[in-house]
C-alpha cells in the first residue's frame, strides 16, 4: 500500500480504514473513547508519518489541554482582528513544543514517526514556499531541526527571542498559560502593534458569546459551516493547529491527484498556442522557462492554482512582430504623452511638490553635522594653539545621521475596467517615479492585468534603473480582467527579497478584482474570480505583506460606488484621488508618514 513514507498515495479505497486507523490513535493517546474529530485523511498523500503523527497529537492535545479554551481564544483573538492565518502558525509551534516532549516520553514508540513526519516536512516545504523565506518560516525550521537535533539548537540573533518564547510552551502546565505564550509569540512575531491597537490578552479573553455571536464570520467560513459558526470554527481552529505541517503543501498535493483522475481537456498544444498568443500580444517574456516554471509553481496555489503568470516589459519594447496589437499600443502610448503635454503644468507642480515632501523628510533622517575633533581634517585656523592650549581639537568631523534604506513597488492594475482613466492612472504612476528619482530612493513600477488564464505581470523599471527608463511608463495600456490578489502576492515575492530595512509597496487600482471568463479556448479555465471570494483573497494578501512588514497604501483610482470595497481591501491606508491637482499631497502625506516612522 506505501512505497515509502514520503511517496504520495491514492487514498479513496482505503478511506474508510485510514480514518479508523487515525481515529484509534487519537482514542489511544487521548484515553477519551467518546472524542469526536474528522480524521485528515489527505495528509496520507504527503506521508505516513504526517498522517499518522498529526492524529497522535489531536488525541494528546485534548489530553494534556482544554482544547474547548483553547478553541474559544483562538476565534476570539482572530475577532479582534489577529490575523487567522499567521495565529495558526504561531499556535502550532507552540503546541508541538508543549506536547511533542511528553508523548514521547509516555510512549517512547512514537519517537521515530515524530522525526519521520518532521523530515518529510522539511523535505516538502524548504526552499519551496516562499513563506519559509522570511522569519517565521526560519523560525518553523529552527524548531523542526531542533526536534531532529535531540533539543539543541543554534539559530541567528535576530530567531533567539523566539524560540526562547517557544521553549517556554514546553514548560506550561496548564491552558491558560498555554494561552498566554501563543499570545504573546504573535503580539511579538506577527503584530507588534497588536495589544495597542486591538487589546491585550486579558482583553482578548473577555471578549463575551454576545459580541461573537454578532459578528459576521462569512469571510472566514464556508456556508455550510455557517449554521453553527462558533462551534465549528473553533474546532476547525483547534484541528489545525494541532498539526505543524503547511495546508498549502497539503491542498497542492490534493489538486495534483484530482488533476490525475480527471480528463485532461488541455493538451500540451493548446497551452503552447496559448502561450503563444499571450506572446504575440503583450511581448516577449524576459524569464526563462525555468524562471517562469519556479516562481509559477511558488505564487499559483490555492484560489489561483489553475492560473499562470507572464513576465514582460511590453509589446513596445520586445515585441514578436510589429502587427495589429503593436500598433494599437503604439496609439495608446501616442495619448498617454499627449495627456502628459496637456496637464503638463499640473504634473511637474506635482512631482516637485512631491520631490521637495520627501526631500525634507530624508534631510531630517541624513543631516551631516560638522564637529571639532582630535582626528579628521585639519582646520589651519586653529593651529596657532598648538602649545599654547590643552585643547587638541585642531580638526573637524563630519557625523553624518543615520538613515534607514528605503525601496518602493508601484503596481498599477491595468484591466479594462481602468480604460476610461488610463491616461490619468498613467501620469499618477509617473509623479511617484519622477519624484521618487529625485530622492534616489530605488523603485519598480509593474501593471497587471488578466488574459485567460494568464497574469500578465508588466515591467515598466526595475528598482535601480536610471531615471531615463521612467518614459516607460507611457506604454501603460489596459485590457481583460484583473486577478489583484495573484498580482500582489507576486509582486510582494520580490519586494521582500530586498534587503532595505523600510519596504513600502503603492497599488494603484479601482477596487474591483474580478477575472470572470468561462470556457477560454485553449485555457485551464481557473475558477471564476469575483465578489467576496476575490476581495476577501485581495485583502488577505495585502494584510500578508503588512504583517512581514511592509507598508501597503492603496491609491483609488476608481468609480465612487466601488470605494467601500477599496476600504475593505486596504482598511485606513488607502487614499482617493479626486483631482490629479492634489495627488502629490495626499500621497506625499502617507509617504512621510512611512518616512518618519521610527526616525
Amino acid at each position: 500500500m506505501y512505497m515509502n513514507n514520503t511517496e504520495p498515495v491514492e487514498i479513496d479505497e482505503y478511506r474508510l480504514e485510514l480514518e479508523n486507523r487515525i481515529r484509534n490513535l487519537l482514542w489511544t493517546v487521548s484515553g477519551d473513547y467518546q472524542l469526536d474529530m474528522k480524521p485528515d485523511v489527505s495528509l496520507f498523500l504527503r506521508s505516513k508519518a504526517i498522517a499518522l503523527y498529526d492524529g497522535i497529537k489531536q488525541g494528546a492535545l485534548a489530553r494534556y489541554y482544554d482544547k474547548d479554551m483553547l478553541g474559544l481564544y483562538l476565534v476570539k483573538k482572530i475577532f479582534l482582528q489577529a490575523g487567522e492565518n499567521e495565529l495558526t502558525f504561531v499556535a502550532q509551534l507552540c503546541i508541538e513544543e508543549a506536547i511533542g516532549d511528553k508523548i514521547c516520553e509516555e510512549r517512547p514508540g512514537i519517537r521515530d514517526m515524530q522525526r519521520q513526519c518532521m523530515e518529510d516536512i522539511l523535505e516538502q516545504e524548504f526552499d519551496i514556499l516562499p513563506d519559509l523565506r522570511d522569519i517565521p518560516g526560519r523560525l518553523k525550521v529552527a524548531v523542526l531541526r531542533r526536534r531532529l537535533n535531540n533539543g539543541e539548537w543554534h539559530v541567528e540573533k535576530k530567531l533567539q527571542p523566539f524560540m526562547e518564547l517557544i521553549e517556554r510552551a514546553g514548560n506550561s502546565t496548564d491552558t491558560l498559560e498555554l494561552i498566554r505564550v501563543i499570545d504573546e509569540l504573535y503580539n511579538r512575531l506577527m503584530d507588534p502593534d497588536f495589544e495597542s491597537m486591538h487589546g491585550t490578552l486579558e482583553q482578548v479573553l473577555a471578549v463575551t458569546m454576545e459580541d461573537l455571536t454578532e459578528y459576521s464570520w462569512e469571510d472566514f467560513l464556508s456556508e455550510e459551516m455557517y449554521e453553527e459558526v462558533l462551534e465549528s470554527y473553533a474546532e476547525q481552529l483547534t484541528n489545525s493547529v494541532s498539526g505543524l505541517e503547511n495546508s498549502a503543501v497539503t491542498e497542492e498535493m490534493e489538486e495534483k491527484r484530482q488533476k490525475k483522475r480527471s480528463v485532461k481537456v488541455v493538451t500540451p498544444e493548446m497551452l503552447e498556442k496559448a502561450y503563444t498568443y499571450v506572446e504575440l500580444n503583450y511581448g516577449k517574456s524576459y524569464l526563462s522557462e525555468a524562471e517562469e516554471k519556479k516562481i509559477n509553481y511558488q505564487m499559483c496555489r490555492g484560489i489561483h492554482s489553475d492560473c499562470s503568470l507572464y513576465f514582460t516589459e511590453g509589446i513596445l519594447k520586445n515585441p514578436v512582430k510589429s502587427n495589429y496589437q503593436y500598433e494599437y499600443a503604439k496609439r495608446l502610448r501616442n495619448k498617454n504623452i499627449w495627456l502628459y503635454h496637456d496637464k503638463h503644468r499640473i504634473v511637474k507642480h506635482n512631482i516637485t511638490v512631491l520631490t521637495e515632501t520627501l526631500r525634507k523628510s530624508l534631510v531630517l533622517r541624513s543631516e551631516t553635522q560638522t564637529v571639532l575633533s582630535d582626528r579628521g581634517m585639519i582646520v589651519p585656523s586653529r593651529l596657532w594653539r598648538i602649545g599654547r592650549t590643552n585643547d587638541a581639537k585642531l580638526f573637524q568631523q563630519e557625523l553624518k545621521g543615520e538613515i534607514s534604506d528605503f525601496v518602493v513597488d508601484v503596481l498599477i492594475d491595468a484591466s479594462g475596467s481602468q480604460m476610461k482613466r488610463q491616461g490619468d492612472v498613467a501620469l499618477q504612476a509617473y509623479i511617484i517615479s519622477e519624484a521618487l528619482s529625485n530622492v534616489d530612493i530605488p523603485y519598480r513600477v509593474m501593471s497587471f492585468c488578466t488574459f485567460w488564464d494568464y497574469t500578465i505581470m508588466h515591467r515598466f523599471r526595475r528598482y535601480d534603473d536610471p531615471r531615463s527608463e521612467n518614459d516607460n511608463i507611457f506604454n501603460y495600456v489596459t485590457s481583460s480582467n484583473n486577478r489583484d490578489g495573484l498580482a500582489i502576492r507576486t509582486a510582494g515575492y520580490d519586494l521582500l527579497q530586498r534587503e532595505e530595512e523600510k519596504k513600502i509597496m503603492i497599488i494603484l487600482s479601482d477596487g474591483r478584482p474580478y477575472d470572470v471568463i468561462i470556457n477560454r479556448p485553449n485555457a485551464k479555465n481557473p475558477e471564476p474570480y469575483q465578489g467576496k471570494a476575490a476581495i476577501a483573497d485581495t485583502a488577505t494578501e495585502v494584510r500578508r505583506l503588512r504583517n512581514l512588514d511592509v507598508s501597503v497604501l492603496g491609491v483609488f483610482a476608481g468609480e465612487e460606488k466601488d470605494l467601500a470595497t477599496e476600504k475593505k481591501i486596504f482598511g485606513k491606508d488607502f487614499a482617493y484621488i479626486r483631482d490629479i491637482a492634489n495627488f502629490s499631497k495626499i500621497v506625499g502625506r502617507y509617504l512621510t508618514k512611512q518616512l518618519e516612522i521610527d526616525g
